[in-house]
C-alpha cells in the first residue's frame, strides 16, 4: 500500500511539472505581438511579429520590415494597437531591431543562459487569439561575441511566424526566429543580444537607420546624447530632428543645448515667437544661465544677420548684444567677448570691434578668426592696404595646417587687398589658393574677378581660361562675352574675337559694348565697312568710346 502511494505521488508530481511547463510556455503568448509597417502614404508594406521585453513598451523584432517604413504599429494579444515611437537600436548583420511603443506592455522574461544542443524549446505564436506552441529541438548553437547564441533548430515552422519567440520550458525567451528560405533548419538570434541594441552619437549616420522614417531614441549616455543632438542638425530630417530635440529637453531640462536647437529650428521656420519662447524658457530653467543668455544672443544675431528682411520687433542687434553681455557678466568667458565683437562689427562700430578683436588675440581663445575680424574692421575703416594685409598674414600663419581650408576667406580678402595695391600676380596667387581650399566651389563672379587681375598682371592665357569658365557658369551675362572678346583682340585672336562678340550681340542686342567689340574685331579682320557700321550702332546705344574709334578708322585708308 505504501509503495502504491509513493508511485502515485511521484506520478502526480511529474504530471504537475509537465502542466507547469506547458502553462509557462502558453503564457508566453501574452507577450507576442503582430507588427505592421506602412509607407509615407499610409499603405501597409510588411507584416511580422516580435516580443515585448519590457513593461514600458520595449520590443524586439525583425529589422527588415522597418527599412523604408514611415510608420509602424504593433497589436498585442488582447488586440490593443500601439504606435512605434522610437527606434532603440538596430543590427544589420543579424537583421534585428529594438524599439519602443506608446503603451504599457507585458514583457517576456529573457533566459539567463543559452539553450544547449539537443534541448527542447517551443516556438510561440498565435492564430485568431489561440496560442500555438510548436516544439522544436536545438540542433546546434553557434556562439558570437563570446556570450550570445545563434541557434539552428530542427522545426517545420508554421506559416506567418517570422520573429516569433522561442522559449524554454520556463517560458523564458531564448531567441527570435529569423526569416528562412526553407521550412527546416530554422534560425534564431539570441534575445539577450537584441535586448542590448542601443543608439549612440553616430547612429544617425547609419545607412539603415537613415532609411527608417521613425525617429531614433536619444542615447542614454549624456555625452552621446549631446553628440546626437549636434549631428541631427546635419544628418536628420525635420521630423527626426524635432524628436531628438524634444527628447533631449525632456532628459536634460537643465542644459541649454536642447532649447538652443529648438530655437534654431523655429528660426529656420521663421517662427520668431516660438524661438524667443524657447530661449526665455531656457533662461528660466537651465543651471548655467550664462550659456542660455549666450545662445539667445547668437539666435538673435543670426536672425538679424541672415533674415534681416523679416522684421521681428522684439529683436535687434542691440538685444543680441545685451544677451551676450549678460552672459559675460555672469561668467566672463573670452568666447562671449568674441561674440560681442562680432555683433558690434555688424552694428558698424568698426573701431570698437577692432579693439575687441585685437584684445582677443592675446586671450585664451586666440585664433585666426580674430585677426580676420580685425582685418575686416581695418578694411572698412579704409586703413592702408598694407595694414589689412599684415593682419591677414597673421590670420593665415595662425591657421592650423591640418585645417587650412578654414583660411580660404583670408586668402580671398588678401587677394583683393593685393589687387588694390597693383600686386596683381600676388592677388592671382591668393585667389587660386582660395579656389583650392574651397574645393573648387566658386561661382562665375570669382572667375571674372580673377580674370581681371590676370589681365592686369599680363597672365593672358590664364585670363582667357577664367573668363571662359565664367561664361560656362553664367552663359546669360553679356559682359563676360565682351570681356573675352576684348582680351582676344588684345592677344590678336581676331577671328575668335569676332565670334565671341557675335554671341554677345545676339544674346543682348541692346548692350552697346558688344557692338563696339564686334566692330573693332571686324575692322582688324579687314572688314572695315561692317566694323564702322557696328561701331555706329554702339554709339546709338550710348557707348561713349565709339566715336573716337570711328574717327580713328575713318581717317585710315
Amino acid at each position: 500500500m505504501k509503495r502504491i502511494m509513493t508511485i502515485t505521488l511521484a506520478l502526480l508530481m511529474t504530471i504537475g511539472s509537465i502542466w507547469a511547463q506547458t502553462s509557462a510556455v502558453k503564457n508566453a503568448a501574452k507577450s507576442v505581438f503582430t507588427l505592421n509597417t506602412y509607407n509615407s502614404e499610409g499603405l501597409l508594406t510588411a507584416t511580422s511579429h516580435g516580443v515585448f521585453v519590457g513593461d514600458n513598451g520595449e520590443c524586439i523584432s525583425d529589422l527588415r520590415p522597418f527599412v523604408d517604413a514611415a510608420k509602424a504599429t504593433v497589436t498585442d494579444a488582447k488586440g490593443n494597437i500601439m504606435n512605434v515611437t522610437r527606434i532603440l537600436g538596430v543590427n544589420d548583420l543579424y537583421n534585428v531591431i529594438r524599439f519602443r511603443v506608446d503603451g504599457k506592455t507585458t514583457p517576456l522574461p529573457l533566459a539567463t543562459q543559452s539553450a544547449s544542443s539537443g534541448q527542447q524549446v517551443w516556438l510561440v505564436s498565435a492564430d485568431n487569439g489561440k496560442t500555438i506552441a510548436t516544439p522544436a529541438t536545438v540542433n546546434n548553437v553557434e556562439q558570437f561575441m563570446d556570450q550570445y547564441a545563434f541557434y539552428i533548430l530542427a522545426l517545420q515552422a508554421p506559416d506567418n511566424t517570422t520573429s516569433c519567440p522561442f522559449v524554454n520550458q520556463n517560458g523564458e525567451v531564448i531567441g527570435i526566429q529569423q526569416a528562412s528560405a526553407t521550412s527546416f533548419n530554422i534560425h534564431a538570434v539570441d534575445a539577450r543580444f537584441v535586448r542590448t541594441l542601443c543608439t549612440n552619437g553616430m547612429s544617425l549616420g547609419n545607412s539603415t537607420m537613415r532609411k527608417i522614417g521613425i525617429p531614433m531614441a536619444l542615447p542614454a549616455d549624456k555625452e552621446q546624447a549631446l553628440l546626437t543632438l549636434m549631428m541631427s542638425g546635419e544628418q536628420a530630417d525635420s521630423i527626426k530632428r524635432s524628436a531628438i530635440v524634444a527628447d533631449f529637453i525632456a532628459a536634460y531640462p537643465e542644459m541649454s543645448e536642447g532649447y538652443a536647437a529648438e530655437a534654431q529650428m523655429a528660426l529656420n521656420a521663421k517662427d520668431f515667437d516660438r524661438a524667443a519662447q524657447s530661449m526665455e524658457t531656457a533662461i528660466k530653467k537651465v543651471t548655467n544661465k550664462d550659456e542660455a543668455h549666450f545662445e539667445y544672443g547668437k539666435i538673435i544675431y543670426n536672425k538679424e544677420l541672415y533674415l534681416a528682411d523679416h522684421p521681428y520687433k522684439p529683436w535687434s542687434l542691440d538685444k543680441a548684444l545685451d544677451e551676450v553681455q549678460q552672459a559675460y557678466a555672469i561668467n566672463p568667458l573670452s568666447n562671449y567677448q568674441y561674440q560681442a565683437a562680432q555683433i558690434i562689427f555688424s552694428q558698424g562700430a568698426y573701431e570698437k570691434a577692432y579693439e575687441m578683436f585685437m584684445n582677443l588675440t592675446h586671450s585664451d581663445i586666440r585664433n585666426p578668426e580674430q585677426f580676420y575680424g580685425a582685418a575686416r574692421c581695418k578694411q572698412l575703416m579704409q586703413a592702408p592696404e598694407r595694414e589689412v594685409i599684415a593682419l591677414l598674414d597673421s590670420a593665415i600663419v595662425n591657421t592650423d595646417t591640418l585645417r587650412l581650408y578654414e583660411a580660404a576667406p583670408y586668402f580671398l580678402l588678401r587677394g583683393q587687398m593685393y589687387n588694390q595695391t597693383d600686386s596683381f600676380r600676388q592677388a592671382v596667387f591668393d585667389y587660386t589658393r582660395y579656389e583650392i581650399l574651397s574645393n573648387g566651389q566658386v561661382n562665375d563672379s570669382f572667375y571674372y574677378m580673377r580674370h581681371q587681375a590676370e589681365v592686369k598682371g599680363r597672365l593672358y592665357k590664364q585670363a582667357l581660361s577664367d573668363i571662359t569658365a565664367a561664361i560656362l557658369l553664367n552663359p546669360r551675362e553679356p559682359m563676360y562675352y565682351a570681356e573675352k572678346a576684348s582680351l582676344e583682340l588684345k592677344v590678336n585672336r581676331v577671328e575668335d574675337a569676332m565670334t565671341t562678340a557675335g554671341y554677345c550681340v545676339k544674346l543682348a542686342p541692346e548692350y552697346a559694348e558688344g557692338w563696339l567689340l564686334l566692330g573693332l574685331a571686324q575692322v582688324n579682320n579687314n572688314m572695315k565697312q561692317e566694323g564702322l557700321k557696328n561701331m555706329a550702332k554702339a554709339k546709338e546705344l550710348g557707348n561713349e568710346q565709339a566715336q573716337s574709334f570711328i574717327d580713328k578708322y575713318e581717317k585710315e585708308n
